[in-house]
């Protein structure tokens, strides 16, 4: 047993000491923000031998962690640590890795609370780089570049900027070095694009294509050891099947995607990665009925932070208990409901955004729906606050929260 301990240290440190950050989805949420602030202080020593590189080290780690838990201080202390190693750069590859850490900070605050502004920002400054001597250097740029790109195509929903994301992600992963990781976000991205194409256009070959990246992705990710990226590829797998089963009007595939996001939400626990597993439950949530205390777990781990996943969790929440009220013709529970939201709009929290708002007004659009079908009173100005909210989503880059909003749009009856 004894010699077990000292073997796993052993593996631990020689994992510390490589470039590649996978070993993380072994530890807790709690461990990585450990790990974040003992390699801060170690940047920070006068003694540190390389402090760019640490200070780029301490960066990753607090991105990690943001990636994991939303915390709006980790994506400023990666920030932080970003603009370090830019003022301890001692040559021009050093000052370019330095800004290429500051871009993909950028990059995970656009995924974590949205704002494309936040991509501009980030390709504007890979734009004014000079050229790079170095190769890995070259290669992290384009794979940087791409993955940006990629995020703006998804926004747009335009095959033509889909299709140009794809190409970039191709020519990146042909040129990675980044190891393991990197080239695992590399290929999650264009699964996604792939797969976004493929529905836009109807496409087989397309969908073809994104299930054999989500299944080499799956394989190649093995529950003891890459439990985050195996649970992501799957709720990207089941999100793909989910897609074309509604499209298709098919059962099998529909029970077929159910099972891939149970695989995905048994692989770690809410702790280990309160936002992996909250997202799981979300999406799981728009295809399936969950129990009321799963979804107000889910909303529980991401409100308060301004996090884009944060307003789908209390949307979907919403959605739920209003489809449950409605079900059974329950109008005092849908006027209680109905209540809340306009409680919280008439006296927002410090920390509500703009995408808050969005989601209660879909709310109280799910609401005066639901209502309408007992009373048989036609909903007053559901059509303007589902387009004001969906307009608001898009301006703010959360495309799920928009497209929630129009799907639910009445449409005109045609006489």
């Amino acid at each position: 047993m004894f010699e077990f301990g000292r073997d796993l240290r052993r593996l631990f440190e020689k994992a510390r000491d490589s470039d590649d950050l996978g070993w993380l989805e072994l530890i807790g949420a709690g461990l990585v923000e450990v790990e974040a602030r003992q390699q801060s202080t170690d940047a920070g020593r006068v003694s540190c031998a390389r402090p760019h590189d640490a200070a780029l080290r301490a960066a990753a780690l607090w991105r990690e962690h943001a990636r994991r838990c939303g915390s709006a201080s980790s994506i400023e202390r990666a920030e932080a640590a970003g603009r370090d190693a830019a003022t301890g750069a001692v040559n021009d590859d050093q000052a370019g890795r330095a800004a290429l850490d500051l871009a993909q900070t950028a990059m995970l605050a656009f995924d974590l609370h949205g704002g494309p502004e936040r991509l501009t920002a980030a390709l504007a400054l890979l734009a004014g780089l000079p050229p790079a001597r170095r190769a890995d250097t070259v290669a992290a740029r384009a794979a940087l570049h791409a993955r940006l790109r990629t995020r703006q195509g998804l926004l747009s929903g335009r095959l033509s900027e889909l299709t140009e994301a794809a190409a970039l992600l191709d020519a990146a992963l042909s040129h990675a070095k980044g190891g393991r990781t990197a080239e695992d976000d590399l290929r999650m991205d264009r699964a996604a694009v792939t797969l976004e194409a493929g529905l836009i256009a109807r496409d087989p070959r397309l969908l073809d294509q994104a299930g054999r990246d989500l299944r080499a992705l799956v394989e190649a990710a093995s529950p003891e050891q890459r439990p985050l990226s195996r649970a992501r590829a799957l709720a990207l797998c089941a999100t793909g099947m989910a897609a074309l089963a509604a499209v298709a009007g098919d059962a099998a595939a529909r029970d077929q995607a159910q099972a891939l996001f149970d695989a995905a939400a048994q692989l770690f626990t809410p702790d280990h990665s309160p936002l992996d597993w909250a997202a799981i439950q979300v999406m799981r949530a728009e295809r399936e009925t969950l129990p009321p205390l799963v979804l107000a777990q889910a909303e529980a781990l991401t409100e308060g932070g301004g996090l884009v996943l944060g307003a789908l969790a209390h949307e979907q929440r919403i959605a739920q208990e209003a489809a449950r009220a409605g079900a059974v013709g329950d109008l005092s529970a849908l006027f209680e409901i109905e209540g809340s939201l306009r409680r919280r709009l008439m006296r927002p929290s410090v920390s509500a955004t703009p995408l808050d708002w969005a989601a209660e007004q879909i709310g109280l659009a799910r609401v005066a729906l639901a209502r309408a079908r007992w009373t048989g009173e036609p909903p007053r100005a559901v059509g303007l606050m589902l387009a004001e909210a969906a307009l608001t989503a898009r301006e703010h880059g959360a495309s799920a929260l928009a497209e929630r909003a129009e799907r639910l749009t009445p449409r005109p009856q045609v006489a």
